[in-house]
């Protein structure tokens, strides 16, 4: 995947999905045609006025700068000429954390009203399209957020698509690599990727979902399954999270359960080891399994 990381926890943490991941950005080529990017003198650059939030965290604000000197810009920001300045479009709180950094130039993409326009026009064309890949259109949308600063709401009307589906696919983007690898592979679904996500970022836990559901084939519902008891477990205290007290079906499990005419699951210990729980719910039943049994 054409992704750029290595960031450093801190600066993942204070933006953690801004960064547009050209691997499935269905735009470039327009942004291409009507984009520059230039390093820019940040007082060459002033805020657009009309713009709603006046507002900046200051404490926010010196993280993100103490990230910025160590770090740089990652993410250019957005700017139009205006005279003999350039106005930002989106990034301001970038901008703003480059000053308190004490750099003299950021990297911004400069765009003309009417490139700036036209781009806005292909994104909303293309996120309209069906044929989109999940990762194509969680980046579009990312996309007319990040860069036109458009509310979720906003985008909403522009596609003709729910605030919620609209929402959904914007936490796609906060997938780890290694999920959003599955997803580009067709192995996550988006309903896969709900439980991914559900697990809070804890990548060791995610990992292991992951695998599962690319590896043998979990289901949503085992997905689910698996976050249910991994977060029983970080209930209880346990040292493994919680993982070990997943109980789910599998290809035995199934095909015991047909044999013996009874609900069987499998309950993983971790390290290879785990349990076959079968559960009757009568003495009559108990009797038939202890007949099959020869006990």
């Amino acid at each position: 995947m054409a992704i750029k990381r290595g960031l450093g926890k801190s600066f993942a943490a204070l933006i953690p999905t801004d960064v547009i991941e050209s691997e499935f950005d269905i735009t470039a080529s327009t942004d291409e045609q009507v984009s520059e990017l230039r390093q820019i003198k940040v007082d060459d650059i002033v805020r657009d006025d009309d713009q709603p939030r006046k507002d900046f965290d200051e404490a926010a604000l010196g993280e993100l700068a103490d990230s910025i000197r160590e770090h740089g810009v990652i993410t250019p920001i957005i700017v139009v000429a205006s005279g003999d300045k350039f106005q930002i479009v989106a990034g301001e709180r970038r901008w703003r954390a480059s000053k308190m950094a004490g750099r003299e130039t950021v990297p911004a993409l400069v765009r003309t009203l009417s490139g700036q326009h036209k781009l806005e026009l292909s994104l909303i064309e293309n996120a309209q399209r069906e044929d989109l890949k999940p990762l194509e259109f969680s980046t579009a949308l990312l996309k007319m957020r990040e860069q036109f600063n458009m509310s979720q709401e906003e985008i909403s009307k522009k596609i003709g698509k729910s605030v919620s589906v609209i929402s959904n696919y914007l936490r796609l983007m906060s997938l780890p690599d290694f999920a959003k690898q599955a997803v580009a592979d067709g192995y996550l679904t988006e309903g896969h990727a709900r439980q991914v996500l559900a697990l809070n970022g804890d990548a060791a836990a995610q990992k292991t979902l992951v695998d599962g559901i690319v590896e043998h084939g979990w289901s949503v519902r085992k997905s689910e399954e698996f976050v249910i008891g991994y977060k029983r477990g970080k209930r209880e205290g346990k040292t493994d999270g919680g993982a070990r007290a997943v109980q789910a079906k599998t290809d035995l499990t199934e095909a015991l359960g047909k044999r013996i005419g009874l609900s069987v699951r499998q309950k993983m210990l971790g390290h290879g080891a785990g349990q076959i729980i079968i559960t009757f719910k009568s003495e009559r039943e108990l009797a038939e399994l202890k007949k099959l049994l020869d006990c």
